[in-house]
């Protein structure tokens, strides 16, 4: 019994790494009971984040769950099929931080299944938005990248910029502005034209296709030229982003009038 005991808190050991956390379901999934969760919080070998959610407890006496480790929690050990996008990515990817707004870091979450409701509960850094991965994309089309986050150099799941720059151009107009877009695409010098290819390809969306070659015409990059635009499926008829804007012919949208004076 005592040889058994100690083999299951062997195994916790080396399958719940310090600092990242796991759930009932994926405590139950590997053997640990009830009975077995509650003695092992007694007995100060789990600690309870929230309700139904536990980690290995740390000398370093966090009163908050970093969000990257949410995020590789749910990734690596409860294989969620999510990944960090947006502006979030192109953050990390160096591209947006000068952006970013004082005040509690947002983090947009693009998800192909539902995510565990213990997600917006846990006391975190910052505030996760969750989006649905499949509005945009199919599950395993291109444009995810990976990067090494934390003193372990575990892997985070994010979008390479070519895709991050799609999923931020979905939140036009409404949740993002044309101007901080215009920006963000100005600093988007060095894409690589077939992983912008290959993303453009996969994208569902005829609006955020059309925006994505405005703006990187506008621009004048020179990975523009390089794409095929023929195998690029942008739809038929007008489609109006921006009511009362401008229209431009070749990609048959409405965009900001003076999009120079920050519109």
């Amino acid at each position: 019994m005592v040889a058994q005991k100690n083999e299951k808190i062997n195994q916790l050991n080396r399958l719940l790494p310090e600092g990242l956390v796991v759930d009932t379901p994926w405590l139950e999934g590997h053997g640990y009971r009830r009975q077995w969760r509650e003695k092992y919080v007694a007995q100060g070998r789990l600690e309870s984040v929230v309700r139904g959610v536990y980690r290995r407890p740390s000398a370093s006496l966090e009163t908050t769950v970093p969000w990257q480790r949410i995020v590789i929690s749910l990734q690596r050990l409860l294989e969620k099929s999510v990944h960090v996008g947006g502006r979030s990515a192109l953050e990390l990817h160096g591209l947006a931080h000068y952006l970013r707004l004082s005040g509690t870091a947002t983090i947009h979450l693009y998800a192909f299944e539902a995510l565990p409701g213990w997600v917006q509960r846990i006391a975190s850094d910052a505030r996760l938005v969750e989006h649905k991965g499949g509005r945009l994309f199919e599950r395993g089309a291109p444009g995810l990248a990976q990067i090494e986050w934390g003193h372990w150099g575990w892997k985070l799941d994010v979008s390479a910029p070519e895709r991050a720059l799609c999923e931020l151009l979905d939140e036009l107009p409404d949740r993002d502005t044309f101007h901080q877009a215009d920006v963000l695409m100005e600093s988007a010098r060095t894409l690589s034209p077939r992983r912008v290819q290959a993303v453009l390809e996969a994208c569902k969306s005829v609006k955020v296709k059309r925006l994505f070659l405005w703006f990187a015409e506008r621009q004048g990059h020179s990975w523009f030229g390089r794409l095929d635009l023929s195998r690029i499926e942008l739809g038929h008829g007008k489609r109006q982003i921006v009511p009362g804007g401008r229209y431009d012919p070749k990609y048959q949208i409405t965009v900001p009038e003076n999009l120079d004076a920050g519109g």
